[in-house]
């Protein structure tokens, strides 16, 4: 039988190489059939070369393959400036994806919203992984990291307040390290317990950080590591100069990546940099009504002159094709 199986799948490998002389569409079905028994062998990234390779055309029959494959590859653990060839090619995929769905009748369709989430937060991916190849941008991989919790209920939730926590500690925000360690070892003991009934919430009320959040099958970190952050927020618990709480800001006194303010329901546009709320000091483009914090594009267009890093190039020329260029040409790279 499963040497069956195998057989089938060689047969649609080879027929995809015939399909280029029967058009398009006979061989985008081939490869959405040869994807779909990749990512079910555990094989998302073979699946994400194949769409690179191939292109994905915004077919309805299709998306529930591109969610997935979405799923998966925000499953992996990734990590740092090796990570940026995976998340810039999904960016890139889902990009043609919303693109073309941004002309049709499926526009504004829960599908296309959904695809868009994908879009942002791969992008946050793909940007974080690109900082954090240049030492000066490393606030602005912490940042991203804070955005990215607000997308937990796509991507896996231990790992991202892992990460936050470390990206936190290693600029000196100690507050927000202490509490996003807190929360990452509070969701680890969930995983094992297989229920977040007894999760404690308090610190993340009126904040756009999910509660409900899928639990993976099993923690992805070993005990002795999270003994090791154990330690480090019982250490930091007793230090009194330390606040334990989450800062708010002093213009909405509100959770400072809040998008929305709980006191006025105003929500602001994410920053295409960070993923911090955009406020007054911003920076406007052309098309697809997006914006950056002045602070953060300046910082990140310096330093991208500056090191002339070939993935924040890459992220540069990405935004300037999703968003346009900026409506003040000071601000342009």
């Amino acid at each position: 039988m499963i040497k069956e199986g195998i057989n089938n799948y060689v047969h649609i490998w080879r027929r995809m190489g015939e399909s280029y002389e029967l058009g398009p569409s006979v061989l985008f079905k081939y490869v959405a059939l040869y994807a779909a028994h990749l990512i079910k062998s555990n094989a998302s990234l073979s699946a994400l070369k194949l769409f690179t390779t191939y292109g994905a055309p915004p077919l309805p029959q299709n998306f529930n393959i591109y969610k997935r494959l979405c799923m998966e590859v925000f499953g992996e653990n990734l990590e740092g400036g090796a990570a940026y060839p995976t998340y810039s090619s999904l960016r890139n995929m889902l990009f043609s994806i919303v693109d073309e769905l941004s002309r049709t009748s499926e526009s504004g369709s829960l599908s296309c919203r959904e695809f868009e989430q994908y879009l942002l937060v791969s992008h946050y991916l793909a940007t974080r992984s690109a900082c954090s190849r240049v030492p000066q941008l490393n606030g602005i991989v912490a940042k991203i990291s804070v955005s990215l919790l607000r997308h937990t209920d796509v991507i896996p939730a231990d790992r991202a307040f892992y990460q936050v926590g470390m990206y936190c500690k290693a600029v000196g925000l100690e507050s927000m390290a202490f509490i996003f360690y807190n929360r990452f070892l509070d969701l680890s003991e969930a995983i094992e317990e297989g229920s977040l009934d007894m999760i404690d919430n308090s610190n993340f009320v009126d904040t756009d950080i999910p509660f409900e959040v899928a639990l993976p099958e099993q923690p992805f970190m070993t005990e002795d590591k999270r003994e090791e952050i154990k330690e480090w927020v019982l250490a930091l618990s007793m230090d009194r100069q330390v606040e334990q709480t989450l800062p708010l800001d002093d213009e909405r006194q509100t959770y400072v990546a809040s998008l929305t303010s709980p006191h006025t329901g105003v929500t602001s546009l994410p920053c295409i940099v960070t993923g911090y709320p955009a406020l007054k000091q911003k920076v406007e483009f052309k098309r697809g009504g997006r914006c950056a914090n002045k602070g953060d594009w300046t910082k990140f267009v310096m330093n991208t002159k500056a090191s002339q890093n070939e993935e924040c190039l890459d992220v540069v020329h990405f935004i300037t094709k999703w968003c346009g260029q900026p409506l003040n040409p000071a601000h342009t790279f």
